[in-house]
């Protein structure tokens, strides 16, 4: 790569870390008790070995050891100082703290707020965009039910199937995580829905396994819009109810506004209900639950509509990272490769906003895992990739120099 007009002094994994500061990350670990009895494998070298390890979507510890031996080297220059043992991986991830590697997700997170959110190929033009936060959870199956209580059974063993649940929440203008939390996946989801955590004017955008009245009524009163899917066996009384038909006279939207009685609880709330039709399926009937009463028709639908980036998130990160293989049995080593995944797609998606050139999530997560040790701008390649490409091309076409003799 000596010739590419992309060559630069450090790797493309030393320019995607930048922004992490090492006496910072070191105090951090300190501060969570990581650096006691600790002679060189810090908190910094720790993350940035798990960081590496999840970005090449290595399987085991062997992997990672032998591959960062081969990289030596390159490895110096990023600030690695001495490649750590399988044993010494293996041992910082069950003793050091997973609360570490959360408060550096945070932190990273509040310092790039702002370019996640400057991107208008990401976000909507709505008014209600900047307002939208979208709970919902994803579990990881473990296939043990020994570190988290286990969800479902298998159809032949009749065992369960142990999981992490992770529960998530996300503002729909920056795409990434704002808000984390591991269970096991035998865990309800609705614990998430902290009315308390939520501003006034904002809107939350939820699946139906978070209903609850109780905690509805207290968004009510703090201002907090929500939107969510109607459970079929929801038991309430009819206030208004009203019908909107199309130009062929068929039901575009039937609005309801109702009553919820439980508990002592009254909850009013609208109900809003329409035709969902998709692509070589059969129409189907869907009913939202808002206590809204003032946005159209439409604009509830599209928010709930924008409720699926938050699984199409999920969906990028188990499809780019490995978390089918972890690194460690205990429950402090999985939390550990979940947050660093989390950092490692916070990276990416930060790198992805900042980009002119359109990139997929995962053609750019597959194209940094190819030039990770590279000595290339990460910026100019990833904005031109082709440049390098041309120039070999022109240089393949050339003959050789007169008098050059080929053995």
């Amino acid at each position: 790569m000596g010739k590419s007009t992309h060559f630069f002094g450090q790797p493309v994994y030393g320019q995607l870390i930048k922004s992490l500061d090492h006496d910072k990350i070191v105090e951090i670990s300190r501060k969570h008790g990581g650096e006691r009895y600790v002679k060189s494998f810090d908190g910094y070298t720790h993350l940035l070995t798990m960081l590496y390890a999840v970005i090449m979507r290595f399987d085991s510890l062997r992997e990672i050891e032998t591959t960062m031996i081969t990289e030596v080297r390159k490895l110096h220059h990023v600030g690695i100082e001495r490649i750590p043992k399988r044993s010494t991986l293996s041992d910082a991830n069950a003793r050091r703290s997973e609360k570490f590697f959360e408060e550096v997700y945070h932190n990273l997170y509040e310092a790039n707020k702002e370019k996640l959110t400057s991107d208008s190929r990401r976000n909507g033009t709505e008014e209600w965009i900047k307002r939208l936060r979208i709970i919902d959870s994803t579990t990881i199956s473990l296939f043990s039910n020994a570190i988290f209580k286990g969800v479902g059974r298998h159809p032949k063993t009749g065992r369960k199937k142990g999981g992490i649940k992770v529960h998530s929440v996300i503002h729909a203008n920056e795409g990434v995580h704002c808000d984390v939390k591991f269970t096991s996946a035998a865990t309800n989801d609705s614990f998430m829905l902290a009315p308390n955590h939520f501003r006034h004017d904002e809107i939350v955008a939820l699946d139906r396994a978070y209903i609850n009245y109780a905690k509805f009524e207290a968004l009510t009163e703090r201002n907090v819009v929500y939107v969510t899917k109607m459970k079929k066996n929801l038991v309430y009384d009819t206030l208004v109810d009203c019908m909107y038909q199309n130009n062929n006279g068929e039901m575009e939207y039937r609005e309801q506004v109702v009553v919820f009685r439980k508990d002592g609880i009254n909850h009013i709330a609208r109900i809003i209900t329409y035709v969902d039709v998709k692509k070589g399926k059969q129409p189907k009937l869907i009913s939202l639950l808002t206590n809204d009463f003032d946005m159209e028709l439409e604009t509830i639908v599209a928010i709930y509509r924008r409720r699926w980036q938050i699984e199409s998130l999920f969906k990028q990160i188990k499809q780019n990272f490995p978390l089918r293989y972890f690194y460690g049995e205990s429950a402090n080593a999985i939390k550990i490769q979940i947050w660093v995944t989390l950092i490692a797609n916070l990276l990416l998606s930060v790198l992805q906003s900042t980009l002119t050139r359109r990139w997929s999530f995962s053609g750019l997560a597959t194209m940094v895992r190819i030039v990770l040790m590279y000595y290339l701008n990460l910026e100019n390649f990833f904005n031109n990739p082709e440049a390098d490409l041309k120039r070999m091309l022109v240089e393949a076409t050339n003959p050789p120099p007169e008098g050059e003799e080929i053995d």
